[in-house]
């Protein structure tokens, strides 16, 4: 309802919300202590890469992709710039309600996860501020209110579906799990008693909380162990112990072994990802259960008993399969439900998808398994590949130009950056071409990929033009067939170029492991130089 005040002039009592300052998080340096900033303003900090953590009135929060701070302007922060975090820092102010600090976000719980349709909106946001455009006066605005109207939904409909404070709980005890954390010090920071918190938590996890604590920490010095630990003196430190004996006679009770005896056993490791399983094939090392992709398959005779059935599989179907080969180790993506259910039977180690190149994925896994000399013969081997493709590309293209690869099904396309490979790591990483400029514009680095319908591929011009997948239904042949014989399809430089490479071979451009990138390498290359 709208209001009246002492000067005649009507007032809407509803809120509009208007951004005021806005930052890439790359090198921001935030410590911002209370009352510094006007209590109006308030804020929102949204994480697409990188990791790390930032104080939030004095407790401390772990930030990954997908992150999102909400808060007002007189809480304290600190964030260090040495994070190398990538995302967006926007300062707002509400306009309309005479509770100027009012926030349609719920800022009582500062840090929380969002989905990956807001990183899209934050990305496109963020483009539009700072690359203003004359024909769109208000895509700011537009897209500013979107953001939070869909941050606010989102945010609410997680509430409504049973959000509680032990979910809070296990994200702060996952946070700070090597500090002197005891239970009346948790409960407390949940404001539940003591009591009330050990019935919950047994009913959610199966375990106390010291038990779960404890499961925590020989996990994280698990990982270590498999990736270059300190002496057993500063790992116990790192973990949450006070000595490294304590740490050992720990480590002994779950895991059956010494830390010493862990490191030097040969460990059956579990992949869950069929980049991770091709990782390991070309370190000549098989899993002991793995998920494999189709192409792979066609590569080499699997073991029935040991190919693991992803697809809809349950999450108890992949605990239970797990299970059943008693891993020593689980390399997977950054799936936190997943691996968290999975946590009670080896350590497992997360690789974060979009933040690591394959190479990086590669070195990394091949330093678990101790083939670290086998992962760099192979990579001097594949530079070089590299090198040769370069030498007959510069014979025949001489200057590279863009290139732009396009996945296309039934219903639309998508077109991908390095990060979500596609082959796209090798032609911009590998063998110097660039993605067309509208790509970077529309946010493709944040995001890793762009949707958008068959018919609107040739608003995005390139001197090269791939498509790894064409769509399998009749409608959807009918529609790139159409598309093919259009007006604006003829005119594009890579068409009249004869520049356009029809592979269709989806499967196997799906890998971003050394594997697949070897195979891709060839393709792209016979490809371009036909």
């Amino acid at each position: 309802m709208p209001t009246h005040s002492s000067d005649g002039m009507q007032h809407i009592s509803h809120p509009f919300y208007i951004p005021s300052r806005v930052k890439n998080l790359t090198g921001l340096s935030v410590n911002q202590e209370k009352n510094v900033q006007q209590s109006h303003s308030l804020i929102l900090m949204i994480v697409w890469g990188g990791s790390g953590h930032i104080d939030v009135n004095a407790v401390q929060y772990k930030l990954a992709a997908g992150s999102i701070l909400t808060c007002i302007a007189t809480t304290s922060l600190k964030l260090n710039p040495q994070l190398q975090l990538q995302g967006i820092w926007i300062e707002y102010s509400n306009l309309g309600a005479h509770q100027p600090d009012i926030c349609p976000l719920n800022y009582s719980i500062p840090i929380q996860e969002c989905s990956s349709k807001i990183l899209a909106q934050a990305s496109a946001f963020y483009s539009a501020w700072m690359e203003p455009k004359s024909s769109m006066p208000l895509a700011v605005q537009q897209l500013f209110t979107e953001l939070i109207a869909e941050l606010f939904y989102e945010m609410d409909g997680k509430q409504q579906t049973g959000s509680s404070w032990f979910d809070q709980v296990l994200s702060y005890i996952d946070a700070h799990y090597n500090e002197d954390l005891t239970r009346e010090k948790v409960a407390r920071l949940a404001g539940v008693s003591p009591e009330h918190f050990s019935r919950t938590f047994r009913k959610n996890t199966g375990q106390t909380f010291n038990a779960y604590l404890t499961l925590l920490r020989i996990r994280r010095a698990q990982q270590r162990l498999l990736t270059g630990a300190p002496n057993l003196a500063t790992l116990a430190l790192e973990v949450g112990y006070g000595e490294g004996t304590y740490l050992s006679r720990k480590f002994k009770q779950i895991v059956g072994i010494s830390p010493t005896a862990y490191q030097q056993k040969n460990k059956k490791v579990v992949t869950l990802n069929y980049n991770h399983t091709a990782t390991l094939r070309v370190l000549q090392i098989r899993p002991t259960l793995g998920a494999y992709s189709a192409w792979s398959l066609k590569q080499e005779q699997v073991p029935f008993a040991q190919e693991l059935r992803l697809g809809s599989s349950s999450a108890s179907f992949l605990y239970d399969s797990v299970a059943s080969v008693q891993p020593d180790v689980i390399i997977s993506y950054s799936l936190e439900a997943e691996n968290k259910n999975l946590l009670s039977l080896a350590p497992v180690i997360e690789l974060p998808f979009m933040q690591m190149s394959w190479r990086e994925q590669f070195c990394l896994i091949a330093e678990v398994v101790d083939r670290q000399r086998r992962a760099e013969e192979w990579l001097i081997y594949y530079d070089e590949l590299c090198d040769s493709a370069n030498v007959q590309l510069n014979q025949c293209l001489g200057s590279r130009g863009t290139a732009i690869v396009w996945e296309v099904s039934s219903r639309c396309a998508y077109c991908f950056s390095s990060s979500y490979g596609r082959g796209c790591q090798i032609l911009y990483g590998d063998l110097g071409f660039k993605p067309p400029s509208i790509l970077i514009e529309q946010g493709i680095v944040a995001r890793g990929y762009i949707e958008t319908t068959i018919e609107e591929i040739t608003a995005y011009p390139a001197d090269h033009i791939f498509i790894t997948g064409i769509p399998s239904s009749i409608e959807g042949k009918k529609r790139l067939y159409d598309l093919f014989h259009s007006p604006s399809w003829l005119q594009l430089e890579a068409a009249r170029s004869n520049h356009v490479y029809v592979l269709n071979q989806s499967d196997l451009f799906y890998g971003f492991d050394p594997m697949s990138s070897q195979a891709q390498l060839h393709v792209l290359l016979s490809a371009l130089i036909s």
